[in-house]
């Protein structure tokens, strides 16, 4: 069966969203799917284009002709879509429902097309700050119900049964073993213990409660010394004032490092290094207490025991997660200083503990859905 898996944006190698959207194409295949990867992408000389795999499928050209031709023609896609006989488009939601979106997905209806739409995160509505985001938001939400109407299952990392008065199909984020490494870790250090936290940085990442929490925790003038290093950028000023500003109040400079973006064998490098891994920590920021993260997934498959604060099923029982309040109070400090010295399990233990919770078996969930859906 032909699938075409479509995405509203370009992909950065340093990125773990566009890993993920690779992940999950490769999966559909392993459950016998001829999978099409579609993406928008704009090139170092300001052309824009929509790519399927890393054949050009249209060169909208340049400047804001080629910015309105992204944003309302669909016409190339589903040229593509009939030529080349899909049988079903999975699209990576952008939030971005509007008439034009509207128009291409009832086309592709008619076409007799099967539309399923993944929702990464639900509810998203807090997640937007700025006055533009918020604009973005308000089309969205005028307009996401009629979209709806012609996707017949919405792929969701949440509990919910129905979203927008749609189906769901409930699947976790998934893992390619293949292609995470077991981390190999060092010969600790004594009195001493290096938390690595990697994202890119948003608000909801809350990485301020536990700086907050190290300047509580060095008031003390303690001997054993915990370091953050904390890899990835920043996703606005907001979020870089709010990692910045407590270093600055509480002195950090000597404990926490902030890296940039890494990836590959760098990265690689950087997680060798530490002893335990920090997730989100302030989910219900964006009014989130429920969810599957990508990066929870990632830390056990290499190994990793890590502190984080929303409800995950597939971790909250686990003897090397450690659950901080789902609100914004300083993270203890001590407390996790005593859970990770009372830890016992090995990182061979923890990436074997989620072995069911692989790409293939995750996508396998979607695919027959497809195959029931197109008989």
């Amino acid at each position: 069966m032909k699938i075409l898996f479509l995405v509203f944006y370009g992909f950065q190698e340093y990125n773990g969203i566009s890993k993920k959207i690779g992940y999950q194409a490769d999966a559909l295949r392993q459950c016998g799917a001829d999978v099409r990867v579609c993406r928008y992408e704009v090139a170092g000389d300001g052309s824009r284009k929509w790519m399927t795999d890393e054949e050009v499928l249209a060169d909208l050209g340049k400047g804001i002709p080629a910015k309105l031709k992204k944003r309302l023609s669909f016409a190339p896609i589903l040229r593509y879509v009939r030529r080349e006989g899909i049988r079903c488009v999975y699209i990576r939601s952008y939030h971005n429902a509007n008439p034009f979106t509207i128009h291409f997905v009832r086309t592709l209806k008619k076409q007799g097309v099967g539309v399923l739409l993944e929702i990464p995160t639900y509810p998203y509505d807090h997640e937007y700050a700025s006055v533009r985001e918020k604009a973005q938001l308000y089309t969205d939400k005028l307009f996401r119900r009629a979209f709806c109407k012609y996707v017949d299952f919405i792929v969701t990392f949440s509990d919910d049964e129905r979203i927008f008065g749609r189906p769901t199909i409930r699947i976790s984020n998934g893992i390619d073993f293949d292609r995470i490494p077991l981390r190999s870790p060092r010969h600790g250090t004594a009195g001493e213990l290096n938390l690595i936290g990697v994202a890119e940085i948003h608000f909801w990442h809350g990485f301020d409660r536990l700086l907050k929490g190290l300047g509580e925790y060095y008031s003390g003038h303690p001997e054993y010394k915990v370091r953050f290093h904390l890899v990835g950028k920043p996703s606005g000023r907001r979020e870089a004032e709010e990692i910045a500003a407590p270093i600055r109040r509480y002195r950090l400079q000597p404990f926490v490092t902030l890296y940039g973006a890494k990836h590959g064998e760098e990265l690689d490098a950087l997680f060798n290094r530490a002893d335990f891994a920090v997730g989100s920590l302030a989910r219900h920021r964006s009014g989130i207490y429920n969810i599957k993260t990508l990066k929870n997934r990632e830390y056990a498959a290499r190994g990793f025991g890590f502190v984080y604060s929303e409800t995950d099923d597939d971790f909250d029982r686990m003897p090397y997660t450690f659950k901080v309040p789902a609100d914004d109070s300083p993270v203890s400090i001590p407390a996790l200083i005593e859970f990770y010295q009372s830890m016992t399990v090995t990182p061979p233990e923890i990436r074997d503990s989620i072995r069911h919770l692989s790409w293939r078996e995750q996508m396998k969930k979607v695919y027959e859905h497809i195959v029931r859906m197109k008989k």
